[in-house]
């Protein structure tokens, strides 16, 4: 049967990326979607060679990172970009493109060694963007299995991350045309706060945007504020 891999993932992009190629990779695989699930006591009856966290959420306890070899996939250039919201924090810089790291995870955020970086492209919304980097994820997966490279040490001066806030969906009251779409594109995915604007009791919410010259279309969603909890 060969080794055994862990999948540690809660987004269903990452899921069905790899539920597309589940037949073509080696050995036996055990996904994992829940904070819970995550413990040294249950890898302890796998004995997983690799733990994959394609798109995880949750802080990884130390006694797992200690015990086993996990590899968790990060959208910078590290130590560019450690930290969080790593998408919306470049495209808010303005950048079009990044790359997709594979590291070792260790003690410390995103500071692990690193196995392979590969270009992605930050064109288009949030979640077409999670898409692409589920479908690259996947293929730095299967190049680690076959190859079980021995990561090497980032190099450079790091730059730091902070995770984004809900209330800095709001949006922008300056700026041009393609801020306010990059502003809205960012944060077009399931499960992230959409960008948004209040008009008195309502709170409108912004996705499926589109750019041309100097106008932004998009779909824009109409809430009662007391729904949305945001009184």
């Amino acid at each position: 049967m060969g080794p055994t891999y862990v999948l540690a993932c809660r987004t269903p992009w990452a899921l069905a990326a790899f539920a597309n190629r589940r037949e073509r990779l080696p050995g036996r695989w055990h996904i994992l979607t829940a904070k819970a699930d995550l413990s040294r006591e249950s890898l302890a009856a796998l004995r997983p060679r690799y733990v994959f966290f394609p798109h995880w959420s949750w802080i990884v306890p130390a006694p797992v990172i200690e015990e086993y070899e996990c590899v968790c996939f990060h959208m910078t250039d590290v130590p560019y970009g450690r930290g969080g919201s790593p998408l919306q924090n470049l495209i808010a810089r303005g950048r079009r493109d990044t790359v997709l790291t594979a590291l070792r995870m260790d003690e410390s955020t995103d500071t692990g060694p690193v196995y392979f970086k590969v270009p992605l492209s930050l064109e288009g919304d949030a979640e077409a963007i999670y898409r692409r980097a589920a479908e690259l994820s996947l293929d730095l997966m299967e190049r680690i299995i076959a190859e079980e490279p021995e990561p090497t040490p980032q190099v450079g001066d790091p730059v730091l991350f902070t995770r984004r806030r809900p209330e800095e969906s709001r949006l922008p009251t300056d700026g041009d045309a393609e801020r306010l779409y990059d502003h809205i594109r960012m944060l077009d995915a399931a499960g992230y706060p959409h960008a948004f604007t209040d008009l008195d009791d309502w709170r409108l919410t912004f996705t499926d945007a589109s750019h041309q010259d100097d106008q932004v279309s998009a779909r824009v969603r109409f809430t009662r504020r007391d729904d949305e909890g945001t009184r």
